[in-house]
């Protein structure tokens, strides 16, 4: 049985062989000028011009002084036609493609025909080697294994193009919220990322060290702190896209680091807000798919229509009979162990343990949210669920009219939050007291609640205009793409191994 091991050693021969007749293998320079789609796609304005197109081979066919070579670069397929003439210093003429092989990068200068198949080609007799390759790609066949894909992305880049075409429409998806916001008066200003105190999520960050201040820093786990410290400097739109850490577990929908998107908007409310994201949802996902009709993991999704507006505390009644303003802990925490009961996980022990610790250390709120959570599962959308309680919303403004709720909004679409948005707390001595609240929660064990920001407390007391802000994770592509978070990103965060 031919090893990989073999296939190298086979290679690193041919390599030898190469540099023996005085080629390189490595160049620094291609001079290409054409690429393949241009000759595949305008092949009758192309037909008889002379070009130098380059790419990576994908299958090479000898048949003595003929032959027919495929390669493949970014942006299409082609064939080279070679007959073989006599051997030119530093080129490959038919004789030699025993020395290349399928991944070996050459370049090919030669007239755009069609061979006698009707295949549209270029015929070439001055193949030039760009980079040869050490190990062969796999078949798409022999490729399927989840692990080995995330490990070696690049090479299920080059095996499964639907991956890569899925990083296309991943960089459409940002493009198209930057192009919207800024059309929109927004400014982009990015933000830090290691942080002396972090906030503005319920998230466990992660910890480093700083030699040269010789102190901790946090890794952000939101944008929104430091934003809205810009709307205190007077700014007034203003949005961040990039990176944030969450020390937390791998599935469908998380991952520890992903893309965030935040942006605050002075002088607007939650009212402001739900229009202009609702606009931006859309538009965003016309740019990247297409269209506005989804299927996602069961659910038809349709978002070309005015999302309902759905307050919290009627759906929590309505199915579950919870009261969030006088909550029942009893009867949250009995819901919560009902559920897990009817699920696939009922009879593992170490899960049932995990979540009775958890029932008796959460907060009321933290036991709201995850009751909450069970509703949101099942909800195709699209609607807003607007007016969550106070309790549940440290940095969000109360309604006027009542004080329980805050004026907060969520975009739910196919079993998910697809955004968090609300009215900003711009009373310091009001969030100052909430901030207590949850640095009490967190002293008491919750890892998730919020720190108290002083500094932040004191921008506030400078003074912050009325603002709407509003978040959104690069989760939304993966929902509407239909894949899990793993599979949507590039580099997907898997356990090393020598």
């Amino acid at each position: 049985m031919t090893t990989l091991a073999d296939y190298r050693d086979e290679r690193l021969r041919k390599l030898q062989d190469i540099k023996a007749r005085g080629i390189d293998p490595y160049p620094s320079k291609s001079h290409r000028d054409t690429k393949i789609s241009t000759v595949t796609s305008d092949f009758d304005a192309m037909e008889g011009k002379t070009v130098t197109v380059a790419g990576r081979i994908t299958a090479i066919r000898s048949f003595g002084k003929l032959a027919f070579v495929r390669i493949r670069d970014y942006t299409d397929e082609v064939q080279i036609f070679m007959q073989q003439e006599d051997e030119q210093p530093g080129l490959f003429n038919t004789k030699l493609l025993k020395l290349l092989d399928n991944g070996d990068f050459i370049e090919a200068t030669g007239q755009v025909a069609k061979s006698s198949t009707g295949e549209i080609s270029v015929f070439s007799n001055q193949v030039r080697l760009l980079t040869k390759s050490l190990r062969p790609l796999p078949g798409r066949d022999g490729f399927t294994n989840k692990e080995e894909r995330y490990r070696r992305r690049y090479v299920d880049m080059n095996v499964n193009l639907e991956v890569r075409e899925r990083m296309v429409r991943r960089s459409k998806f940002w493009a198209a919220t930057r192009k919207f916001m800024v059309d929109h008066g927004f400014i982009e200003i990015n933000v830090p990322v290691l942080e002396h105190t972090t906030g503005g999520a319920d998230a466990n960050p992660f910890v480093t060290h700083m030699d040269a201040l010789d102190e901790d820093f946090y890794l952000r786990i939101s944008h929104e702190l430091p934003l809205k410290r810009l709307i205190g400097a007077g700014f007034e739109k203003v949005f961040d896209i990039g990176p944030r850490f969450r020390n937390e577990g791998v599935d469908d929908e998380h991952l520890p680091e992903h893309i965030a998107f935040e942006s605050y908007s002075a002088y607007d409310n939650y009212e402001d807000g739900m229009n202009l994201y609702e606009e931006m949802i859309k538009y965003v996902a016309k740019e990247t798919w297409g269209t506005l009709q989804f299927n996602v993991g069961g659910f038809e999704i349709n978002l070309d229509q005015k999302w309902p507006r759905v307050k919290y505390s009627e759906l929590l009644k309505e199915k579950y009979n919870v009261d969030v303003f006088h909550p029942d802990r009893e009867q949250l925490k009995q819901i919560l162990l009902d559920d897990f009961n009817s699920s696939a996980d009922r009879n593992d022990k170490a899960a049932r343990k995990s979540l009775e610790h958890t029932l008796e250390v959460a907060s009321d709120a933290r036991l709201i949210d995850s009751v909450w959570k069970l509703i949101r599962k099942t909800s195709a959308g699209p609607y807003w669920l607007v007016e969550e309680p106070t309790a549940l919303s440290p940095l969000a403004k109360m309604k006027s009219d009542n004080p329980l709720v805050t004026e907060r909004f969520h975009p739910i679409i196919a079993g998910t939050e697809m955004g968090n948005g609300f009215s900003e707390l711009n009373d310091p001595l009001d969030q100052y007291e909430r901030f207590n609240e949850q640095q009490a929660a967190r002293d008491a064990g919750d890892e998730e609640a919020q720190m108290l920001d002083m500094d932040f407390v004191e921008m506030l007391e400078y003074g912050m205009p009325p603002t709407c802000g509003w978040g959104n994770s690069e989760r939304n592509f993966w929902l509407l793409e239909g894949v899990s978070g793993r599979e949507g990103v590039p580099f997907p965060l898997i356990k090393s191994r020598e």
